[in-house]
């Protein structure tokens, strides 16, 4: 088996970081939900959780676009 590269190295890395935040930002999103209905908070705030949950997904989203298109390049690029 082989060394893996600095490249490899670093998609690695940065896959690991997409997967926390995507499992971070669906555990507290879900508490922030059942947070929110227990305490009766106004569905204006309960939305900006909403819309940091997606911004959070979004990026995961795009980062891993790059992980794909990084690994689908040739060699020599």
């Amino acid at each position: 088996m082989t060394k893996p590269n600095q490249g490899d190295m670093r998609l690695a890395k940065e896959a690991r970081m997409v997967a926390v935040v995507i499992t971070a930002t669906m555990i507290l999103w879900l508490g922030a939900q059942w947070l929110g209905g227990k305490a009766g908070w106004e569905t204006r705030f309960v939305f900006l959780f909403d819309l940091a949950a997606l911004a959070a997904f979004i990026w995961a989203l795009v980062v891993t676009w790059r992980i794909w298109r990084r690994q689908k390049r040739p060699e020599g690029n």
